[in-house]
């Protein structure tokens, strides 16, 4: 009884001077001046808000628009983003039909004695309605019965995202409208217009993000106790990339550029090239470090940035890895030249020569006599190992030291000065390979 005159005496503000009514007396509704508002009876008298409209028999068909107001924020480490929405929701209730052509926006308190639809945002982690002044709440009333509620939202929605090619990225994410306990046999979800039901997301200017396109779909959700309407908003947002261009792919190509100066200097210089390599490696390390850290722990996904890095990191090792290299193999060539001789008498150079030829001539003589003994037959600084005396083994490993020989007679380094010469030409070729190779994969495909 309260309900029913509360929500009578607020719709009396909008009737004409000459009728009278209050909270708890009501004029005679079956008088000669019911004429200025016919069928207003139907407001006041039989009206359940537990029931819905029709009910009992076809369902509900409710009519959404959306107004993005804002996305404050967009969070990798949570995985959700955080927008304050408009949400507009319009059904049409017979038993508030009354006569004329006119709206009446009623007090938004009076939603309490009004029937809605229990909607609720699909996987929305926070959310709460704004209530400064008052409750940030709208209700339109139509001469036909249609009902116009709009409330004013801020929502923390749950968004998963792909940071497999972070910071080259494109993430999308949904808004999702379901009923709660209404399964569609009691409401239908729609959008008003289509694609034009979204408003302001076109225009939202994002620190991190472009909002690519956005379209809007009518699905179900079939769960245990029913399938339940349900309308998704889904979005593209491509990550702004110039930002990590000059913080992060720059400064680390620099470094990689900076780490072949070294191939300029002469390899007596080992302060220098070490300096240079050592720095360079450092620095790689500390920026990896903090690219890293800006994302928190963001589940185990191998990023972009991360390949990228890793790329760098490794041009850099391997510029000082050169250099050790060279530096080795130049010791080595430089020990195996015999020393500068002091003066001498011609004496100790005849027995010098005579014990020398002495122990060469000893050393081919059993050589040779062991290698006849096996009948095994040297041709061009390489051991035959196809006679027909030896065993299976041992010809295996006659083998196997042919091939080792000829392995590490490919990688000996006759002229130690060209190692820097080639890593002047190799090292910014592959590294321009490798850059095409990368920024192609992650950019179109």
């Amino acid at each position: 009884m309260f309900c029913r005159h509360f929500c009578f005496f607020s719709l009396c503000l909008f009737l004409p001077s000459q009728r009278r009514c209050s909270l708890g007396l009501v004029s005679d509704l079956h008088g000669s001046d019911t004429t200025s508002l016919p069928g207003f009876e139907n407001l006041t008298m039989g009206y359940n808000k537990y029931l819905r409209p029709y009910f009992g028999g076809e369902p509900v068909q409710i009519a959404m628009s959306l107004d993005i107001a804002s996305i404050s924020s967009i969070s990798e480490s949570n995985m959700d983003y955080t927008a304050t929405i408009y949400l507009r929701q319009r059904w049409t209730d017979p038993r508030l039909v009354f006569h004329g052509n006119k709206s009446f926006t009623l007090d938004a308190r009076l939603v309490e004695l009004l029937w809605v639809p229990d909607t609720y945002i699909v996987e929305s982690k926070r959310s709460f309605l704004h209530d400064v002044t008052v409750g940030n709440r709208l209700i339109r009333l139509f001469s036909n019965g249609t009902i116009l509620y709009a409330l004013r939202i801020t929502t923390t929605v749950a968004c998963n995202m792909d940071l497999s090619k972070y910071p080259l990225d494109t993430q999308t994410c949904r808004l999702q409208l379901e009923s709660w306990g209404y399964d569609e046999n009691d409401v239908v979800f729609t959008w008003l217009r289509g694609n034009d039901s979204v408003h302001g997301i076109e225009k939202l200017r994002l620190s991190q993000y472009t909002v690519e396109r956005y379209y809007t779909l009518v699905s179900k959700s079939q769960q245990e106790t029913g399938s339940y309407p349900r309308l998704i908003l889904q979005f593209e947002l491509r990550r702004n990339v110039l930002y990590f261009i000059l913080e992060t792919y720059v400064p680390s190509t620099l470094l990689v550029m900076l780490s072949w100066v070294s191939f300029w200097i002469t390899l007596d210089s080992v302060p220098a090239r070490t300096c240079i390599g050592v720095t360079t490696v450092l620095s790689m390390t500390t920026l990896m470090i903090g690219s890293r850290s800006s994302l928190s722990k963001t589940n185990c996904f191998i990023k972009a940035i991360d390949v990228y890095l890793g790329i760098c990191f490794s041009f850099i090792f391997g510029a000082l890895v050169e250099y050790a290299v060279a530096h080795y193999s130049s010791s080595q060539k430089c020990a195996a030249k015999e020393p500068p001789e002091g003066p001498a008498d011609e004496f100790s150079k005849e027995m010098e020569e005579v014990n020398i030829t002495n122990i060469l001539n000893s050393s081919i003589t059993s050589y040779k006599h062991k290698i006849s003994f096996a009948s095994i037959e040297i041709s061009s600084n390489n051991i035959n190992c196809s006679d027909l005396t030896m065993k299976t083994h041992e010809k295996i490993k006659c083998v196997l030291r042919n091939k080792l020989h000829k392995i590490i007679g490919c990688f000996s380094i006759q002229n130690p000065s060209n190692v820097d010469h080639y890593s002047k030409l190799l090292f910014p070729l592959f590294f321009m390979v490798v850059n095409v190779l990368y920024w192609a994969y992650y950019l179109y495909f």
